[in-house]
């Protein structure tokens, strides 16, 4: 004999040879105790909504990156510090920028023009020597034309005083052009040097990296001796008591969101609890990997305790109807039809739909029973 259970509560004792009259007489049980599911449409408010997932951030949350290699030599902060703008937050130690700005400041004091006064002075000696010999040899010539005119003197010595009166002025227009370039090419140099002065102290700057915001150090993630590259965060800075929604929005439903709209939003550091947000932005861009749209939203009401990178819900509010006749999404065939108790398939008109139930906008009526569809 074999012992058969079922879920009916019967059990049979058959033998071998009445094992497949046993088994029809089973399905026959059991598709009998199969009933139907039906329901009616109900009356009530619904609500459309599109779901969101994402993050709490704190506002104006960023990583800290050093714009240069380096080996930290003081770590200035610690997680949960309190931060001005300004503030320094690690330093790294490196020789050569050090003395590349030293290098720098020898060469800008060497080429001022302060430190070229001599020059300049000579330049000035010659020009006032250009210029007495000038006068002197101009003095001659305008003897030497009166003696000529008196029949004194040789055609030669006039001439010999023409030539020297012409070689003074050049010589003299000379030395003045010489001081000229001379205090211009010293400019240039002192101009030169002070701007290679500045890049090499903003590069040693640069070896200590500041708070860009007032707020907190939620994270610090280098210590001091380790290496940091400009190419790896070391730390995480935002606003101490301001944090923001950060969600992602497939891109199916970004076209249904706009600013102002209202969020419901549930997280798992408050079991039980929703809180209200607004839309305030949306990224113009989406994410090619994730297919999806980042948006940011407020809390209207912030929860007492929010810490960066918390996980959470929201259901943003498209839409609201009251008295709305629905019925259960899962009674819906093809999005498009019903199934009448009597068996008749009929095309309705949906709207607004929820997670659970769609309004029904036309092609049933209240007291008319529709069946659940085979899965």
């Amino acid at each position: 004999m074999i012992n058969i259970s079922i879920s009916i509560g019967v059990r049979l004792y058959v033998c071998p040879m009445k094992w497949n009259y046993c088994i029809c007489c089973i399905l026959v049980l059991c598709s009998c105790n199969k009933k139907e599911e039906t329901t009616q449409p109900l009356v009530q408010n619904i609500t459309e909504s599109v779901y969101a997932s994402g993050k709490i951030k704190s506002k104006d949350q960023y990583d800290v990156f050093a714009q240069v290699s380096g080996v930290i030599q003081q770590v200035h902060v610690e997680d949960g510090d309190m931060i001005h703008k300004g503030d320094p937050l690690i330093t790294l130690v490196n020789e050569a920028p050090r003395l590349n700005t030293e290098n720098a400041r020898i060469a800008a004091s060497y080429q001022s023009v302060v430190a070229n006064r001599d020059k300049l002075n000579e330049a000035l000696v010659n020009i006032n020597l250009g210029k007495e010999k000038l006068d002197n040899d101009s003095l001659l010539l305008i003897r030497q034309q009166h003696l000529w005119a008196n029949g004194i003197g040789s055609r030669n010595e006039l001439d010999q005083r023409e030539l020297a009166v012409k070689n003074a002025t050049s010589a003299y227009q000379t030395a003045k052009l010489r001081y000229s370039q001379l205090k211009q090419q010293l400019r240039f140099s002192e101009l030169q040097s002070q701007k290679a002065l500045q890049i090499s102290s903003r590069a040693t700057s640069d070896y200590i990296v500041r708070s860009n915001l007032d707020g907190r150090i939620y994270n610090i993630s280098k210590k001091t001796g380790e290496v940091i590259n400009p190419q790896q965060p070391f730390a995480v800075i935002g606003n101490a008591g301001k944090f923001i929604l950060e969600l992602q929005v497939d891109e199916y439903d970004i076209s249904k969101i706009s600013p102002g709209q209202k969020a419901i939003v549930s997280m798992d550091s408050y079991k039980g609890q929703a809180f209200e947000g607004t839309i305030t932005k949306i990224d113009p861009i989406m994410n090619d990997r994730t297919r999806s749209v980042t948006i940011e939203a407020l809390f209207t009401e912030q929860p007492p305790l929010l810490l960066p990178n918390l996980t959470a819900e929201a259901n943003i509010l498209i839409s609201e109807k009251e008295k709305a006749l629905t019925i259960p999404r899962n009674y819906l065939v093809d999005e498009t039809f019903v199934l009448l108790k009597n068996g008749e398939k009929r095309k309705v008109t949906t709207g607004l739909k929820d997670y659970q139930r769609v309004e029904v906008i036309n092609g049933l009526s209240a007291n008319e029973i529709i069946k659940k569809p085979a899965p």
